[in-house]
C-alpha cells in the first residue's frame, strides 16, 4: 500500500493555497474596481460593464481551474503512487446554467431595486457592489469545485473532505470539514465559501465522520455560546441543523435548516 508523503503534500497544499489565493485577490480587486469607476450605473454602464470585467472573470476560472487540476493530480499520484499527470479540466463559461452576461448584470439590478425602494444613491450602489462581490467570490468557488471533481474522477479517488483555508472560516465550514464526501457529488458551498478539496488515500469510506475531534469541538464552542452542551458535544445535533439545499445555480449550497430562498428577485 502507498504511503503518502505528509511533507509533500503540505507543500503542495500550501502551494495551492498561496495560488488560488493570489488568482481571488486580484480578480475581485478588478471586479470591484471597474464597478467603482464608474461614472453611473444606469443601462449603458452595465453593459460597458460586463463587456469590460467577463473575458477577466472567465479566464480566472479556466485558471482556477487549471492550478486546481495541477494540485489534485499531484495530491492523488503521491497518495496512490505514480506520475502527476493533469490533463486539463473543461469548465463551461456558464459553470450557474444562466449566462454570465446576466449573473454579471444582477449587481446593477440590485442597485436598481434599492432605488426603487427609496434608498439613498450611496446606499444602493454599495448594496449592487455587495452582490458583485458575492457573485464573483461563488463563481471562482464554482470554478474550483467543477474542477476538482473531475480531476478526482479522472485521478481514481473515490472520497475527499472539505479542507479549511483562509484566515477565518465560518461554523457551516468547521463542521462540514469533518464530514467525508463522495467524489461524485459536488463539494458543498456558501457564498464567500473559499474551502479546498483534498483527496481521502487509499480509495476506502472511511464513514462519514473523518474528524470527531473538530466535530466535537465545533460543537462545543457553538453550544458555549447557546448555553447548551453534552459530554458528546452532540447536543444540540448541528448535523440536523447545517444541511445541504440544491441550489438552482450553484449546485448543493451548505444552509441552515428553515432557511429557505425567497425567489428570482434574491438570486
Amino acid at each position: 500500500m502507498t504511503v503518502a508523503d505528509p511533507a509533500l503534500q503540505a507543500a503542495l497544499s500550501e502551494r495551492y493555497d498561496a495560488l488560488s489565493t493570489s488568482l481571488r485577490q486580484r480578480v475581485i480587486q478588478f471586479v470591484l474596481g471597474a464597478f467603482d469607476s464608474l461614472g453611473s450605473y444606469r443601462d449603458a454602464d452595465a453593459a460597458e460593464f460586463v463587456e469590460r470585467v467577463l473575458p477577466v472573470v472567465l479566464a480566472s476560472q479556466q485558471r482556477m481551474g487549471e492550478i486546481t487540476d495541477a494540485y489534485l493530480s499531484a495530491m492523488i499520484a503521491d497518495m496512490l503512487g505514480g506520475a502527476a499527470a493533469p490533463t486539463g479540466v473543461e469548465l463551461a463559461e456558464a459553470l450557474r446554467g444562466t449566462p454570465p452576461e446576466e449573473v454579471y448584470r444582477r449587481p446593477f439590478v440590485t442597485a436598481w431595486t434599492a432605488l426603487s425602494d427609496g434608498k439613498a444613491f450611496p446606499q444602493a450602489v454599495d448594496e449592487g457592489r455587495t452582490r458583485l462581490l458575492s457573485i464573483t467570490e461563488t463563481d471562482l468557488q464554482l470554478a474550483r469545485t467543477h474542477a476538482a471533481r473531475q480531476s478526482m474522477e479522472r485521478g481514481g479517488a473515490r472520497f475527499f473532505r472539505r479542507r479549511l483555508s483562509g484566515s477565518k472560516n465560518c461554523a457551516l465550514c468547521v463542521i462540514a470539514s469533518s464530514q467525508r464526501y463522495r467524489v461524485e457529488r459536488l463539494m458543498p458551498i456558501h457564498p464567500g465559501c473559499d474551502c479546498k478539496v483534498e483527496p481521502l488515500p487509499d480509495g476506502r469510506d472511511p464513514g462519514q465522520i473523518i474528524d470527531e475531534d473538530l466535530l466535537r469541538e465545533a460543537h462545543a464552542a457553538i453550544a458555549r455560546d447557546i448555553g447548551t452542551s453534552d459530554r458528546g458535544g452532540r447536543s444540540p445535533d448541528y448535523r440536523k441543523v447545517i444541511i445541504t439545499r440544491e441550489h438552482g445555480e450553484i449546485g448543493p449550497l451548505l444552509a441552515v435548516r428553515r432557511h429557505d430562498f425567497t425567489g428570482p428577485r434574491d438570486i
